[in-house]
């Protein structure tokens, strides 16, 4: 999770929640039986790309630790600072899956295959975020006319690709819409920009969004939604085609799929703000699919 600098009841919440997760890692391996390392010597390459969560070194060490227990793999994280680095590393088959964003997944769908689907608040589901800096009298996209617009990553669907369909479907363009548009390349990055008034809005994941305002909510206070689109496919964990019946990914699949019934993975979870992990199906994309089509018939 995102870090702050001072001591505030915030970062204090935050260290309980580490000393949790290291208590229950440590509780695990007490607990849990002797696992055959059935993968010694091969290592799984998961790649993340860079959203706020993955900002929190003690959750990133949980969740590595905790697939390798669970799957009996070793595995190694991967972050890049751009979503097209990630998914680019997925699709030559350097990294063995990668936890990415819906519109790539669309963009590659012949060559991916969906490992997993984060399950947040019951579903597989979530939405963009539309927002102004707290303050402002503006209810819609078009009153948005000659905004410093903050996106996250021209990879993301919900901190751009939702946005730039919603202005093609006005018959604008995004650069030709919004005085400056800019891009933060991560979406906690978004809801500080807009906070901060160095942009006038922003488009945000909402999952990102709501966490926020649990963990950092002096970050979104400052800030105010105006739109929420239709729900959407999470964004999912995916492997290439070519290796998705390679038994380390069936191994860590099923390691994803019972974390929330693990005592290691469900402080991890919770962390997360996630219910867990589903097999999920592609046509929960098929609504990211659609406005990608519509963006790339305008351009």
């Amino acid at each position: 999770m995102p870090t702050d600098d001072g001591s505030s009841p915030v970062e204090r919440t935050r260290l309980t929640r580490r000393s949790i997760v290291l208590g229950a890692a440590a509780a695990a391996t007490l607990a849990r039986p002797a696992i055959a390392r059935a993968g010694f010597g091969r290592t799984v390459k998961f790649g993340l790309t860079p959203v706020f969560l993955t900002n929190d070194l003690v959750l990133l060490d949980g969740l590595r630790k905790y697939l390798a227990e669970a799957s009996g793999f070793e595995v190694e994280l991967v972050q890049r600072k751009t979503y097209q680095e990630i998914v680019s590393l997925l699709v030559s088959d350097n990294l063995d899956l990668a936890w990415i964003c819906g519109y790539p997944y669309v963009a590659f769908r012949d060559r991916l295959e969906l490992v997993a689907v984060p399950q947040w608040r019951g579903r597989p589901l979530y939405s963009s975020y539309l927002i102004i800096t707290n303050g402002r009298i503006v209810k819609s996209l078009s009153e948005l006319r000659d905004d410093i617009h903050a996106f996250s990553d021209p990879d993301s669907n919900s901190g751009y690709l939702v946005t730039c369909a919603s202005l093609m479907a006005m018959g604008q363009r995004p650069e030709q819409f919004f005085r400056r548009s800019i891009f933060t390349h991560g979406h906690r990055n978004v809801v500080r920009a807009v906070g901060s008034g160095l942009a006038m809005s922003g488009s945000v994941d909402g999952y990102v969004w709501e966490v926020l305002a649990e963990t950092e909510p002096h970050l979104t206070a400052r800030t105010r939604i105006i739109a929420r689109s239709e729900p959407l496919g999470f964004p999912p964990i995916a492997c290439s085609r070519r290796r998705a019946h390679a038994p380390e990914l069936a191994a860590v699949r099923q390691a994803l799929l019972v974390m929330g019934n693990d005592p290691l993975g469900k402080p991890l979870l919770d962390m997360l703000r996630l219910d867990g992990f589903v097999p999920g199906e592609a046509s929960l994309f098929d609504g990211i699919a659609e406005m990608a089509r519509i963006v790339r018939s305008a351009t």
